[in-house]
């Protein structure tokens, strides 16, 4: 599976650049998010906007990619869904469960929100001004 990578500062842009993402390429496109929770920066921004269609194991396969991604403390955040993607995404009542955004600038904000958030939440010693 050919896929674009555009790496930033603190998330990495992956865009699939094949418009249909069949089952058996599900594993690769797996495979090659999840070796960015091994890095420093981990989230990873996928963005779909080439994709118009996808099977029902590779969709529920990127339903369980956000679902590890969010299990080791990071970001996973697609972006720039046709409608077809839509439709299927909802059709196997996944919608619900995934961090969709229109554009990719939409999904940089969720990433560094979410940044903010873990380090505060981590952050044992909060203390307050008298």
């Amino acid at each position: 599976m050919q896929v674009k990578i555009d790496t930033k500062e603190k998330f990495t842009v992956v865009l699939p650049l094949e418009p249909h993402i069949y089952d058996n390429m599900a594993a690769e496109l797996a495979a090659t998010c999840n070796n960015y929770l091994r890095n420093e920066v981990k989230n990873v921004i996928l963005n779909l906007q080439s994709v118009t269609a996808i099977d029902e194991g590779a969709a529920q396969s990127i339903a369980q990619l956000q679902n590890d991604f969010y299990e080791q403390n990071a970001s996973f955040v697609i972006c720039e869904l046709k409608p077809s993607m839509e439709e299927a995404f909802e059709k196997l009542e996944l919608m619900e469960y995934l961090n969709i955004t229109p554009s990719e600038s939409e999904a940089w904000d969720i990433v560094q929100m979410e940044e903010i958030e873990r380090e505060l939440l981590d952050d044992d010693d909060i203390t307050f001004p008298a």
